[in-house]
């Protein structure tokens, strides 16, 4: 197929690499470049070794220059330094799209990626799953048109080798919530309850995380008045809607202007 672009994919021994490369053999992109952290037993094997279809003519390598020396667009699922790096080192490579898939980044690193849009058109997402687009979409929704009375919490469960919390879907659901308030996120969310006196605050958003066994992603999103409950939410059964959508991204992205998208531009909801 002529119209998907080359891809060079970050952290590709990973649990999300290896789902990646699978994903890109099984739908025609061309994968033309691969790396990962310098202490992994993969650097230096050929991508077939790492997942089955994946071309054996590439071998992965520790610098993104070049990994992605032939590819149009850069995905990324590791960590907020490394795809920092990345994000300075593809700048002397012909990669124009970057699909960032990678969550946990602190203000400063946000920045950081805003200021690299100059450069690269980005698609980021905390989540690339078309359900969860669509949750977000209803949760804006429904925060615009119900009151400030409505309280607003915001619940997810992961497996629990996942490291940041809450997790970057649960910010995202939170963040469209604090959009259909019309208010920042940083300023209506609330602090964990804990201790023996920890009241909710009218019009605040909370958060609350659960870890346990392999969970590959529950969301949801709580509204509730002092006569009702509404419920929106969210299931990964499969880490392979986030391959899906990502992989969506990157066809899309790929020839856009320089700047920050999310998958509501990528779908166009």
């Amino acid at each position: 197929m002529t119209d998907l672009p080359e891809l060079a994919i970050a952290g590709a021994a990973g649990r999300m690499g290896r789902e990646l490369l699978a994903g890109a053999a099984a739908r025609g992109f061309a994968v033309t470049g691969a790396t990962e952290a310098p202490a992994s037993d993969a650097v230096g094997k050929p991508l077939s070794d790492l997942s089955m279809g994946s071309p054996g003519s590439v071998s992965v390598v520790t610098d993104p220059v070049a990994a992605a020396a032939d590819a149009k667009v850069w995905i990324d699922f590791t960590s907020p330094a490394a795809t920092l790096v990345a994000l300075e080192a593809l700048r002397h490579t012909p990669v124009s799209g970057v699909v960032i898939g990678t969550t946990g980044f602190s203000e400063n690193e946000l920045e950081a990626v805003e200021r690299a849009a100059d450069n690269f058109a980005i698609v980021k997402a905390g989540n690339f799953s078309l359900g969860v687009a669509m949750l977000c979409a209803l949760v804006e929704t429904a925060a615009a048109r119900l009151g400030p009375e409505w309280d607003i919490e915001v619940q997810e469960t992961h497996h629990r080798r996942k490291v940041d919390a809450p997790s970057g879907t649960a910010l995202m659901v939170g963040e469209a919530a604090a959009k259909g308030r019309g208010t920042p996120l940083e300023t209506l969310r609330a602090a964990p309850y804990d201790g023996p006196e920890s009241p909710r605050e009218e019009g605040q958003i909370g958060f609350s995380v659960r870890r346990a066994g392999g969970v590959v992603g529950e969301h949801e999103a709580l509204f509730g008045s002092e006569k009702e409950l509404l419920r929106l939410s969210h299931t990964a059964l499969d880490r392979a809607v986030f391959v899906d959508g990502a992989l969506q991204a990157a066809q899309w992205v790929s020839g856009k202007a320089p700047g920050l998208y999310s998958m509501t531009d990528v779908l166009d909801l």
